[in-house]
């Protein structure tokens, strides 16, 4: 009995000799570190200027009023019209970028092609013997925006933003109640929208913006016995594409590792 013990003994020990040895002959798992990946990082920050050109649906809502030399009207009619064109301009701007965060500010000006005609007749015998054909128009001559925009930097290249803030515009309105009569409005405003900005490389961007345009009410008058009172109110849906060159452009880097 006890040579079978020493015997089985003497195994168990060979066996884990054995077992040791081949442990320490493959020696240490190497480690491996996964590879960088390398984000590139862009600076929107700084003073840019740019152009851009774009189309506008915008809606002229009038009330129109025919009286003898004042209230009560004799006639009145209500209307809206398309007041549609292609429309271009400049922007300067200055943003300040704090993380993904974007704040800034932006002034632009727009020459614009939008017009709008509106036409209505006065039955006879209610303004004059004869039935009065009467026309309105309005022709937003130009108009511009300051607004602050504040986005996020959804890629380091790739600017997320809203705007908002101050417009003002020329309304020329165009009446031939009494031969034609043109008259300009300087209109304050405001304005509202966002868009997508993304940077290309040697401090150059292109965007996408939509802006909606209130510019209120014009109130041009017509005639000097029988008068023509015209209440309008002038709404804009512009849709524009542009490019901003950034006058302190800024490529960080070449990048930042993550692991």
């Amino acid at each position: 009995m006890h040579k079978i013990i020493a015997a089985f003994a003497v195994a168990v020990g060979a066996i884990v000799g054995t077992g040791s040895a081949s442990a320490a002959d493959l020696g240490a798992v190497p480690y491996s570190k996964t590879p960088a990946y390398i984000v590139p990082v862009y600076d929107w920050s700084g003073g840019y200027v740019g152009a851009n050109v774009g189309y506008g649906w915008g809606r002229s809502s009038d009330t129109s009023s025919l009286s003898i030399g004042g209230p009560p009207a004799l006639f009145s009619d209500t209307a809206s019209s398309n007041m549609n064109g292609v429309l271009g301009g400049a922007q300067i701007g200055y943003n300040s970028q704090i993380q993904n965060w974007l704040v800034g500010v932006e002034l632009d000006f727009q020459g614009t092609g939008q017009s709008s005609n509106h036409s209505f007749t006065c039955p006879a015998g209610v303004c004059t013997g004869a039935a009065l054909p009467v026309t309105l128009g309005h022709q937003l001559d130009f108009f511009g925006t300051a607004r602050a925009r504040a986005g996020l930097v959804v890629t380091p290249t790739v600017l997320l933003y809203a705007t908002g803030g101050l417009a003002y515009g020329q309304i020329e309105s165009n009446t031939t109640l009494v031969g034609a009569t043109r008259s300009p409005n300087y209109n304050p405003g405001w304005t509202a929208g966002g868009g997508v900005e993304a940077a290309m490389g040697g401090g150059w961007s292109a965007k996408v913006e939509y802006l909606y345009l209130d510019l209120g009410r014009v109130t041009p008058v017509s005639g000097v016995l029988l008068i023509g009172s015209f209440n309008s109110r002038v709404t804009d849906n512009i849709v524009r594409a542009g490019f901003n060159y950034n006058f302190s452009y800024n490529f960080l880097g070449p990048a930042i590792p993550k692991y």
